[in-house]
């Protein structure tokens, strides 16, 4: 560790000491892909620049904050972003202190090269100044990207390290960059288009890095490298979107900044990437297969409503992995409907925990016990050694079923779950099974049964809403109303109760609500049946335009 911090120093030294690279700039567009409403809270909790690297998180030193700032786009969000770099390049521009090491040196170099047209506007003299700083922090990531772990933190650094060659092609590095980007891509992303991580998110990152440092090479005459993983991973990255055009959140991953999706897989089909074809939903596919499974997701898509099925154990080596599998999302159009709690990451550690939990997530839990285990080092344990996803279509439909072995050791049970979406997509009619299967689970069961005195082992099975959606209990179900106007409702076996949740997006907790039915396993073979569907009455087709947070009248 000593030796290697001594190489980062060197490293920082010898790139402050680089001259400025000569001939033009060549900024290009900024993404355009940060987050509007995490910029409005950062212009209103600004205390000036001063007091903002005073509380700085190590992070910070990648300026990641332009991209939300540059969202915004006016006068005072560039003012303040303005002022944080300038003090920045101020105080550690020369190579020394914080924000030398690999990783925030390359999201910094990400940011500066991505936002350099936004900071410059009425600026046009600190260009040579910016270029410097730019050129300070590439020095770094050409010689330090590999102590960066190997994936998508190497992709993300060689991305914006093609890109910076492209913006200024005196520093001469844009060929090696993309050469270094197509291996390392390739040695990221599996056969079959997937992360080790199986977070969508991530994957929406990679693909966007490789489109984005296709396009700039591109654009400045420079040879863009050959990324034929581009159209491996655009295919699993459309399985994983639901009707609304964001991604399912699993893993630590969320949805995807806006438009953000659509402009990489866009970008997938540029010269050198290798083009992308939509991924089949299974519908039709045949009877009695294993479901078709997209970085271990299962996809059920009819009519306006897509569904999104976690079909595999958690990634052991992710340490951002949720205990959720089983746990599914519904989205109607533009609405999502039942969602996870999602990414606990800038909340704290508390947060971070209960995020992971299955709790947290729309599918069944035993009380007090996920389906998989955090250990001393905050990745996953004891959790599915096994976990089955096969596939039948129907006549008037599509049936998935599921299991996973999560409790087996523990508890004797096997967690099994039937999901059948409607071919026209107005119902997905489920049911939960908890299973002792052989003579040495009813044995562990049994003993299970009898340390509770007889009560049986506590589950409950969630449906957690999305902040947008009303939910009331009536005699029927529990009825949801979305803000197009659909009306949903929720039927099942057993009583349901209406009760507060957690929607955590973009470092945020909104309030939202959770539907949950509770009971007690007692024999070897429990079940709840339950039923999602579209009321009577409620509308094919809608003039969905409410935005967020605005009730839609009924038509």
């Amino acid at each position: 560790m000593a030796r290697e911090g001594w190489r980062d120093r060197l490293a920082a030294l010898l790139a402050a000491r680089a001259p400025l690279p000569p001939g033009e700039r060549r900024w290009p567009e900024g993404p355009g892909f940060g987050d509007p409403a995490r910029g409005r809270r950062i212009l209103a909790a600004d205390r000036g620049a001063e007091a903002f690297w005073a509380g700085a998180a190590p992070e910070d030193h990648g300026l990641r904050f332009l991209d939300d700032l540059a969202a915004l786009g006016d006068a005072r969000a560039r003012a303040v972003a303005w002022a944080r770099v300038d003090l920045w390049l101020g105080r550690w521009g020369g190579g020394r202190g914080p924000g030398w090491t690999a990783a925030p040196a390359a999201a910094r170099l990400g940011a500066l090269v991505g936002q350099a047209r936004f900071l410059l506007r009425r600026r046009e003299q600190e260009g040579e100044r910016l270029a410097l700083a730019v050129a300070r922090a590439a020095r770094v990531v050409e010689r330090r990207w590999r102590t960066l772990p190997p994936g998508p933190p190497r992709v993300l650094a060689l991305a914006a390290l093609a890109r910076a060659g492209a913006a200024l092609p005196g520093l001469g590095v844009a060929q090696r960059a993309a050469a270094w980007l197509g291996a390392e891509a390739e040695r990221a992303v599996d056969a079959r288009g997937g992360l080790p991580s199986r977070n969508p998110e991530e994957l929406l990152d990679l693909l966007a890095a490789l489109t984005d440092a296709s396009r700039a090479l591109a654009e400045a005459g420079e040879p863009p490298p050959a990324l034929p993983v581009a159209g491996r991973v655009a295919p699993v990255l459309r399985a994983l979107r639901h009707a609304d055009g964001g991604l399912g959140r699993f893993h630590g991953g969320d949805r995807g900044a806006e438009g953000r999706l659509d402009a990489a897989l866009a970008g997938a089909g540029r010269p050198g990437l290798a083009a992308a074809r939509p991924a089949r939903t299974g519908l039709g596919e045949g009877a009695g297969r294993h479901a078709p499974t997209h970085m271990g997701f299962v996809r059920m898509a009819a009519g306006r409503t897509t569904v999104i099925v976690d079909a595999a154990a958690p990634p052991a080596a992710s340490a951002q992995a949720h205990a959720s599998t089983l746990a599914f999302e519904l989205t109607s159009g533009r609405r999502p409907l039942v969602v996870s709690c999602g990414p606990g990451r800038g909340l704290g550690p508390d947060w971070g925990r209960a995020a992971r939990a299955t709790a947290s997530h729309s599918t069944l839990a035993l009380e007090g016990r996920s389906s998989a285990r955090l250990d001393a080092g905050g990745r996953l344990s004891d959790g599915p050694a096994k976990v089955i996803a096969e596939m039948t279509p129907l006549s008037d439909g599509l049936r998935h079923e599921l299991a996973h072995d999560g409790w087996k050791g523990s508890h004797g049970l096997t967690h099994a779950r039937t999901l059948q979406l409607s071919a026209d997509g107005r119902a997905l009619a489920g049911e939960d099974m908890l299973i002792a299967l052989t003579g040495a689970d009813r044995a562990r069961l049994d003993g299970r049964i009898e340390a509770a005195e007889g009560l049986g082992v506590p589950f409950a099975l969630r449906f957690h809403l999305h902040p947008d959606v009303e939910a009331a209990e009536a005699e029927e179900g529990v009825v949801l109303r979305l803000l197009s106007g659909e009306v949903w409702v929720l039927e099942a076996a057993a009583d349901l109760s209406v009760e507060p949740s957690a929607f955590l997006e973009g470092g945020r907790a909104r309030p939202a609500l959770q539907v949950v039915a509770r009971g007690r396993a007692l024999g070897y073979d429990t079940r709840v049946a339950w039923r999602l569907a579209k009321a009577q009455g409620s509308p094919e087709g809608l003039r969905d335009i409410a935005p967020a947070g605005t009730p839609q009248e009924d038509p």
